[in-house]
């Protein structure tokens, strides 16, 4: 049997699987990025397939970023790396770049 895909269906988004990798807490690899929300020496915050993601430290650095692809690499002292939900007004990301 074939399937129609009628014109009325809605597409539903491409969701970019998202993964962090650390090595020696001196190198990320982040895959599902979406945006970067926010980037200096000492905290980076990304927008990413399974919400925002805070990485803060010393000397960091983005050695690539390929929104098209969904993908950045960080490097420098990697001092900690946080999890939110989504970028809403409300959330605790939300207020705090307010």
């Amino acid at each position: 049997m074939l399937a129609v895909k009628s014109m009325y269906m809605e597409e539903q988004p491409v969701v970019k699987p998202h993964r962090l990798t650390m090595q020696n807490r001196s190198t990320i690899q982040v895959t599902g990025v979406s945006d970067v929300i926010a980037y200096d020496p000492g905290e980076i915050i990304l927008e990413t397939s399974a919400g925002l993601l805070l990485i803060k430290g010393a000397e960091l650095h983005m050695n690539h970023l390929s929104l098209e692809k969904g993908e950045t690499g960080v490097d420098g002292r990697v001092d900690s790396e946080a999890n939110g939900g989504a970028r809403q007004a409300g959330s605790f990301f939300g207020r705090l770049f307010k």
